[in-house]
């Protein structure tokens, strides 16, 4: 059993597992997609299925793809909320001084893009599509990153993560605002109204899964029904989450330090008995329980949701929405293949370097440790891979199968390509770093 569980369970722990499996149901969406069986993937994906009690008229009946882009993808964006408030309190997003390089260089990333797809795009019917490629996809650009261990310096890291997060939540702001349908503001004021009850809970600092989850669905249904897309609300039920903890560092220690001693005077016969007496099991309970109180309801919740989300959630995603079937009825519309690539792999790299250039020469940001704009514009490179978000957005953007199937093509096409180009020059940067360094100890 050991032989089978030990690289499953060092599979999950690395770094960039999730990349590589993100690429592995992309891959595999893209070879069902054009393979004899394109049919039953496609028919699969489009059968209904219900959820509620039918006979008491309590139903949602939604396509099978769109629980996956509407509810999993709920969960998938309150972890990225709860990524982003962590970030605000006490991350990367906390100060100014930390946060004007990311937040500059986003908001380049976010703009330059948007910008260049307007430009080139001539035809209204694919004017919608302007916020395809605004995004990055955290998971694939780390996980490039990931690929040369220890040499990349920790600063790069960091900046390639935080505004990758910001590009999110500006990617999340685009969303609720102009990917929306007719809003029904009533039902928009019910969720509100809830949402202001369960942040005023979180402001006292309570918590309680009993309460949060089924107010959560609650909310999520009001979103989904009012024309506002229910993904919005997995970021703002996030922003609810407390995130101090609910015990203090004393009683924590004196919790720890009694149940310890409680096993280290019964050591002996515990080596011989594997069955506990009734107090050494309130002992190993209140260790249990204090561990779990010293972590803020918010880092707890992110830390049990995150292999939910790498290893569940996004590769059925990409599953779901990565098979272009290109030998279907569908035509490609190559304009809009083009003008997605070009925006992802031009507009990203042009907007963050230039972005952090200004910034860092005005004074107004600083590069991190070891790091040199050579490195930011590898990074740049890299934040061309929009894969997730791009693919979310444009299934907003898009209900036409040919224009849906055609920024399909553009993101995988401009992600690959920007997944290259950014690894090569990293490569190079960080090679002749390296060689540097040997060449001044030498």
């Amino acid at each position: 059993m050991n032989k089978i569980l030990k690289p499953v369970d060092s599979f999950m722990k690395s770094s960039n597992s999730g990349s590589f499996l993100l690429l592995f149901a992309t891959a595999l969406a893209l070879i069902v997609a054009n393979s004899p069986w394109h049919h039953y993937y496609t028919e699969f994906l489009n059968s209904e299925f219900t959820f509620g009690f039918i006979e008491n008229g309590i139903e949602l009946t939604e396509p099978f793809y769109l629980w996956i882009n509407d509810g999993l993808m709920a969960v998938f964006f309150f972890h990225v909320g709860l990524e982003i408030k962590r970030e605000i309190l006490d991350g990367e997003l906390k100060t100014m001084q930390k946060a004007s390089l990311p937040v500059i260089a986003a908001l380049g990333g976010v703009i330059v893009p948007i910008v260049i797809y307007l430009l080139l795009n001539s035809n209204p019917d694919t004017a919608k599509g302007w916020g395809i490629p605004m995004a990055t996809d955290i998971a694939f650009s780390l996980g490039i990153l990931q690929l040369f261990g220890k040499r990349v310096p920790l600063g790069l890291k960091v900046f390639l993560t935080a505004f990758a997060i910001v590009d999110d939540l500006a990617a999340v702001i685009v969303i609720a605002i102009f990917y929306g349908s007719d809003i029904q503001w009533d039902l928009l004021m019910y969720a509100g109204i809830i949402l202001g009850f369960m942040a005023f809970l979180g402001v006292k600092k309570y918590f309680s899964r009993y309460i949060f989850f089924p107010l959560s669905v609650v909310v999520w249904i009001f979103f989904l029904k009012s024309g506002i897309h229910p993904t919005i609300a997995g970021v703002l039920l996030a922003f609810t989450i407390p995130a101090t903890r609910q015990t203090t560092l004393d009683k924590f220690f004196d919790k720890i330090q009694n149940s310890v001693q409680s096993f280290v005077q019964n050591k002996e016969h515990l080596e011989s008995h594997h069955i506990m007496d009734e107090e050494r099991v309130d002992a190993a309970h209140t260790l249990k329980k204090a561990s779990e109180l010293i972590n803020s309801p918010l880092q707890k919740i992110e830390h049990d949701l995150h292999p939910w989300v790498t290893f569940v959630i996004m590769p059925i995603f990409a599953f779901a929405n990565a098979g272009v079937n290109f030998t279907g009825d569908a035509a490609i519309e190559y304009d809009l293949v083009f003008h997605i690539a070009i925006a992802l792999i031009v507009g990203k790299v042009v907007g963050i370097s230039l972005a952090s250039f200004l910034s860092v020469k005005a004074g107004i940001a600083h590069l991190p440790n070891g790091v040199n704009f050579k490195h930011i514009i590898g990074a740049g490179f890299l934040g061309g891979l929009g894969f997730t978000m791009s693919l979310f957005i444009a299934n907003l953007a898009f209900t036409s199968p040919s224009l849906l199937s055609s920024a399909k093509i553009g993101i995988l096409a401009g992600s690959f390509i920007a997944c290259i180009i950014g690894y090569v020059v990293l490569k190079i940067v960080i090679g002749k770093g390296a060689k540097e360094i040997v060449e001044q100890e030498v």
